[in-house]
């Protein structure tokens, strides 16, 4: 049971937690019991603790719904632009806390529990995480929603309501393997169904070109169900929407075969059509080209732009009768943002809608979607560019194949007039590449559809332009943009490290949460005694709860003064988990030779899941837990060095480990990594970075000082020079013996004495194929980590270095990102303006 917080307690909290004021809490309790009572239908003596957190999310959202109706009304009223974030992944993780903290309600609900005889932290463990994402693309779009409610923009975001997430991971024998992940087995009280809403998506068919127009007929009808989910802003009563779609058979599928007597057969294959969101493809930065994946693609497209066109007819400044017929305008109305290119049937479906349902022009039509539509490339790896088969569209979406082949002719003319004669450039530049199989290149597709295309860093944008996208930058260098990622200080530092969120808020106030650029005023107290004193001791305190964490749930005793050096990122070669295991095995090696030596003690934690399809990923997580079993056991290494593989990685274990975190690992080869995220939540808890000059890492070093990071290793330049010249990685191998002892140790079954050669996949493909270039930057690195080594036994320089990366990190906030987004790309003005909390007649309150 927590102790009740002091006087002087609550009033140090008030500003990053909310007020508990007597009748708040008052009002709470008699919620929590109404809800308990009434939606639940229990009493206390028959209560679990699930029904105390539906009841305690339920008091909660209470709190939403006034506000929720109240943001929409507002925007029905005053007919602003609105933004529409296309994703196919929402990586929300949990939503209770995140609530209460842009609600001011958490200290509140902790009082009003602590009262109940519960434990807030216990109620809150039990809400399922929101995995609708594989990592960073998932999250970001979360972190945007966020960002976007907070700066008052009217926006949507729009995805498919999976029924099974990114999957759960466990480890089995030092293997990953996968379980479902069924997050709405209890039920989900944060969404509300919206069957009012429901529209219906087409597939299959064929085309018929009439007098009248073009028909798309005989096609298969599945129904699109939205979900909403409230999107608080931070204290400013704004309440935005998520709309997730959910795939519904229609009442008539299938039931022709009633009249064989197939009634039972055709009910069961009901879920046929509902199986379009049944399950999130676990893959990260990689393309499979499966039909249901094409199938979830267009049925979030075709759902929310029937949802778009809908909403966009009948606001009209607050009128309930004028309806806009003339969709000349939309792009006045509309922004839609496409977050990487899956949801780039956009572009076709609304040419679809333009030219075959309002019988616009293809000029006219043309104009509208390129006006409209923005899209946001978010890798540079080859093997994650969608390119789909031409059959494959033929056969699923035969419309669609007809407008983007019209589109490529269009496109491919314009080239033509452009570069007369240059057929490779031609060639280069069509959206149909051929070969043995004709496919679709979404990319080009979504370049040539939008008037705005970023990268999310500045050096991943400079990348694209001259690379993957060179043809088209020299062609239309206006719509090429650079937008870097960012992350709501709200969930990943107010909510997941209150104490760091209250040690700043004392010395420079609490306005830096809405304004993450305050966080530079911290630089005038980098030589206070008493800001570091207390930056260390949050860091020391974050860290010996995550170290009961991990002894409960690993049974590994932590040593809490050792350093917390944590990489945790999807398992893929380009983000270089292997080259931290090097190091790991590298630094055994020098403990086992002079363990009389004074090292400075080490934690390294590893965490993240590997697509299930990813052979090498999968042994490399093997490597890894191979590597601990060693390391973890052998009595001479003793606590100096301990390895652990974190089991599940996901939004809530981020949440635990960033804040405990000293050193946070961003390793991957210079001009693989688009940008990263979870680099910059890192600094944002106090953590410093060992890093190459990649993504998102050259803009922290600008921002907090290179020298207040630990950069190492080759720079763009010098790996487009070594994949010009060749990479030998023998030749590193045979001069490097710490290196050549390492790998011979893998190779020789040191780490798998039971299966000698369970690892050579990984041997070879570092000896002889890795296109990631491990060892070219393996001294580079160990060298750099023994600069971490010897910092960290100075904690007085270490935590300074802290502080400037802290006050470095107002740049990282995604509340800047988005403002970017909204001034240059959709045509939209922020604000940080309260809207006022007063419902309107819930007559009013129309078009949600």
């Amino acid at each position: 049971m927590p102790k009740p917080l002091t006087d002087q307690e609550k009033r140090k909290q008030i500003s990053v937690r909310g007020l508990a004021g007597v009748e708040n809490v008052s009002d709470l309790k008699t919620n929590f019991n109404r809800h308990l009572h009434f939606t639940l239908v229990k009493d206390r003596n028959v209560a679990t603790k699930r029904d105390y957190y539906f009841a305690l999310a339920n008091t909660v959202r209470d709190h939403l719904v006034g506000r929720w109706i109240r943001t929409q009304q507002h925007y029905y009223e005053k007919d602003p632009k609105r933004v529409y974030y296309l994703s196919l992944e929402f990586y929300m993780g949990r939503t209770l806390q995140n609530t209460m903290v842009n609600l001011a309600l958490e200290n509140a609900c902790d009082e009003a529990t602590y009262q109940l005889g519960l434990d807030m932290e216990e109620l809150q463990d039990i809400e399922e995480d929101a995995g609708l994402g594989n990592g960073g693309l998932g999250r970001l779009a979360a972190c945007f929603l966020d960002s976007m409610a907070s700066l008052g923009l009217a926006a949507y975001g729009y995805g498919i309501r999976y029924e099974f997430g990114i999957f759960n991971q466990k480890i089995v024998n030092g293997w990953q393997v996968e379980e479902a992940d069924d997050w709405l087995r209890y039920g989900n009280p944060w969404e509300k169904a919206r069957p009012e809403y429901m529209r219906p998506v087409h597939f299959y068919g064929r085309v018929e070109h009439t007098p009248e127009g073009v028909k798309w007929v005989d096609t298969q009808v599945v129904l699109a169900l939205p979900y909403d989910t409230p999107v608080p802003g931070y204290r400013n009563n704004v309440v935005n929407t998520m709309r997730l779609w959910s795939a519904k058979a229609p009442c008539d599928f299938n039931l022709k075969d009633f009249n064989v007597g197939g009634y039972i057969q055709a009910v069961l294959d009901r879920n046929l059509a509902e199986n379009i969101s049944r399950v999130l493809y676990p893959n990260d930065n990689f393309f499979e080209g499966k039909e249901l994946r094409l199938k979830q693609e267009y049925f979030v497209v075709a759902a929310t732009l029937q949802d778009i066109v809908r909403r966009f007819k009948s606001s009209k400044f607050g009128s309930t009768e004028v309806v806009r017929v003339d969709l000349s305008t939309l792009p006045d109305k509309v922004a839609i943002q496409l977050n990487d290119t899956h949801p780039a049937l956009a572009i076709p479906e609304l040419m679809r809608i333009l030219l075959d349902t309002e019988h616009q022009t293809w000029e006219k039509a043309w104009d509208i979607v390129t006006r409209t539509c923005a899209y946001t490339n978010h890798t540079v790896l080859p093997e994650a560019l969608e390119r789909w088969p031409i059959d494959l569209f033929q056969n699923l979406l035969p419309r669609h194949l007809e407008i983007i082949f019209e589109i490529n002719r269009r496109h491919l003319e314009r080239i033509a007039n452009l570069y007369p004669g240059d057929h490779d450039r031609l060639r280069r530049m069509s959206l149909v590449e051929e070969g043995d199989q004709k496919k679709i290149n979404m990319a080009h597709l979504c370049i040539v559809g939008s008037h705005a295309v970023n990268g999310v860093a500045r050096i991943h944008s400079d990348i694209i332009k001259a690379t993957l996208f060179k043809d088209f930058y020299e062609v239309d260098p206006h719509k090429f943009q650079n937008k870097t990622n960012g992350i709501t200080p709200r969930r990943w530092l107010v909510m997941c490290n209150p104490g760091l969120a209250e040690v700043i808020a004392e010395r420079i106030g609490e306005d830096y949460i809405r304004d993450l650029g305050q966080l530079k005023n911290l630089l005038e107290f980098v030589d206070d005694d008493s800001l570091i004193r207390d930056i260390a001791k949050v860091k020391q305190e974050n860290k010996l709860k995550f170290s009961a964490y991990l002894e409960e749930h690993y049974k590994v005793k932590i040593n809490p003064n050792s350093m917390f050096d944590v990489q945790v990122k999807r398992i893929h070669e380009y983000k270089r988990q292997l080259l931290n295991c090097l190091h790991i095995i590298t630094l055994y090696n020098r403990i086992k030779k002079e363990p009389n030596k004074n090292w400075t003690p080490r934690t390294i934690m590893i965490g993240g899941k590997a697509a299930p399809g990813y052979h090498t990923a999968k042994l490399i997580i093997r490597l890894i837990t191979a590597v601990g079993d060693i390391v973890n056991h052998d009595e001479v290494v003793g606590d100096r060095l301990k390895v652990i593989f974190l089991e599940n990685y996901k939004v809530t274990l981020a949440e635990k480990i960033i804040p405990a975190s000293d050193l946070s690992e961003q390793i991957s080869t210079a001009g693989t990594e688009a940008s990263g995220t979870g680099n910059m939540k890192f600094m944002l808890n106090g953590a410093l970075t060992i890093g190459t000059m990649d993504g998102a890492n050259v803009e922290m070093a600008e921002e907090a000082g290179e020298e207040n990071l630990f950069i190492f290793g080759m720079r763009v330049d010098d790996v487009d020079a070594m994949d010009k010249n060749g990479y030998d990685a023998m030749e590193y191998y045979n001069r490097i013996p710490e290196l050549k002892l390492a790998m011979d140790q893998i190779a020789g079954g040191y780490f798998s004495p039971d299966q000698h050669d369970l690892f050579k996949d990984i041997v070879n493909m570092l000896l002889h194929h890795d296109r990631f270039k491990v060892f070219a930057d393996y001294e580079a690195y160990i060298k750099c980590q023994d600069k971490v080594s010897a910092l960290y036994k100075n904690p007085k320089e270490w935590t300074k270095m802290v502080i400037h990366n802290i006050a470095g990190c107002g740049k990282f906030s995604s509340d800047r990102t988005i403002s970017q987004y909204a001034r240059e790309i959709w045509g939209m003005e922020p604000s940080l303006e309260r809207i006022p909390y007063i419902l309107k007649t819930l007559s009013r309150c129309r078009k949600l």
